[in-house]
């Protein structure tokens, strides 16, 4: 088993469900310290700490980052004569392992101006994110892993996330009139936003909506006095287009608070790199800096947040040195 795979397989058979990412960022303090990377725990939350690596004394004009949280369930490592299976298999705990390899062989060639950032919560708030931009940190290029199919993004689409509550009044149920429901009006909410048209745009496609989490009531025969929902849209146009429309549609009869948002955001390419339009979103957007962000890496999006996440051996086997070209080419 090559380096790579075996790495790849430590990672993934550490759980880091998001909101409980330190097994990671405990495993990479105690892997990159004895190579001689100054390493900086960056604490989000309790239990949650972002990871920013760094030569001693330098501050890297290239960043390697991705995210240490995984969606649930966690399930351990497989591997077969064709793939690596297990969560995190493509998003993304293969691809740090790549990534800490490609930057080792920079190391090795003398380069000190490289860097790491891993960062807790991309699957839910970018929190992680956020937060480390407190770390001022201000690189000329950021390659971030994240499964394009070994292509380099040059677009994705934008998010809105949105939490919908309504409340009613508790009663029993053989007599409605003593109470009000608060599931019917979130139904009927969710049902004009399913039927609403949503814009669309030439090279990003469609809006879409996603409806995951729908909560509420207490019993089957107690009118039920709270429900929410959890709603996500994969933005085209404009976040704040989107919020407006969801908002003039549901015409008061629910709450609406925003958790997560941003526009579809332009990447950059280089030449003699295949790329392509992405539907998903990142943390890129919620990185401030003026460098050059670069989208990349191995195993295929329809494969994450799957109970079948997987990566081909043949793609992760070529990563790490796709990964040290891709910064030679930006450092020069």
């Amino acid at each position: 088993m090559s380096e790579v795979i075996s790495l790849a397989v430590e990672l993934i058979n550490i759980e880091s469900i998001s909101g409980n990412e330190n097994p990671m960022a405990d495993w990479l303090e105690g892997y990159l310290k004895p190579r001689g990377w100054e390493v900086v725990r960056q604490t989000v939350a309790e239990g949650r700490d972002n990871v920013y690596a760094h030569r001693p004394g330098r501050s890297p004009r290239l960043l390697f980052n991705s995210h240490i949280d995984t969606v649930p369930p966690f399930f351990p490592a497989r591997v077969d004569e064709t793939h690596i299976h297990g969560r995190g298999a493509c998003d993304t705990k293969s691809l740090i392992a790549a990534q800490l390899l490609a930057a080792q062989d920079l190391i090795d060639e003398g380069r000190d101006d490289i860097g790491l950032l891993y960062v807790v919560g991309e699957e839910v708030d970018h929190i992680g994110m956020i937060k480390a931009n407190e770390l001022g940190l201000k690189p000329e290029f950021l390659i971030v892993g994240e499964p394009t199919e070994s292509k380099l993004a040059r677009r994705q689409k934008g998010i809105l996330k949105l939490r919908l509550e309504a409340r009613g009044t508790a009663g029993h149920s053989g007599y409605p009139h003593t109470g009000v429901s608060a599931i019917d009006p979130l139904l009927d909410v969710l049902q004009d936003l399913r039927r609403a048209d949503w814009p669309a745009a030439d090279t990003l496609g469609e809006t879409t909506l996603n409806i995951g989490v729908i909560g509420g009531g207490r019993a089957a025969n107690v009118i039920p006095d709270k429900a929410f929902a959890e709603a996500l849209f994969r933005v085209v146009t404009s976040h704040e287009e989107i919020l407006s429309a969801a908002r003039r549609i549901a015409a008061g009869r629910v709450d609406i608070a925003v958790t997560a948002s941003n526009d579809p955001c332009e990447l950059s390419l280089l030449d003699g790199y295949e790329s392509a339009v992405v539907s998903f979103n990142t943390d890129i957007p919620y990185f401030e800096f003026d460098g050059k962000a670069f989208l990349y890496g191995a195993g295929s999006i329809l494969d994450a947040h799957t109970a079948h996440e997987r990566i081909a051996i043949k793609d992760l086997e070529g990563l790490a040195p796709t990964y040290r070209d891709l910064a030679r080419a930006c450092l020069g």
